[in-house]
């Protein structure tokens, strides 16, 4: 079992998000708990990926056409920590 930490400022963020993106991002939560990010690559709906540049050392996986959800895994331990839920803009703010 993994642990998922999320960012603060998500919850702010959740009241302007779509609802069909919200239930894709609970789902996305409970298949990282139960096989972690190797789970995610196993579904290739959600495109997960390495990012590069300003964000390099942290992934995304798509909720939809539109909407990223922003993570990392820190080191060998089993945490997975959401640092951002994102309408596809990578910028670190």
């Amino acid at each position: 079992m993994w642990q998922i930490l999320e960012h603060k400022r998500l919850s702010r963020k959740f009241v302007k998000i779509p609802i069909e993106v919200l239930k894709r991002y609970e789902k996305w939560k409970d298949i990282v708990y139960l096989s972690g990010p190797v789970g995610l690559g196993e579904i290739k709906g959600f495109h997960d990926e390495a990012l590069s540049g300003e964000r390099k050392g942290q992934r995304s996986s798509r909720l939809g056409l539109q909407y990223r959800v922003i993570y990392r895994v820190k080191g060998q331990e089993v945490i997975v920590e959401v640092i951002d839920l994102t309408a596809h803009d990578y910028r670190t703010k």
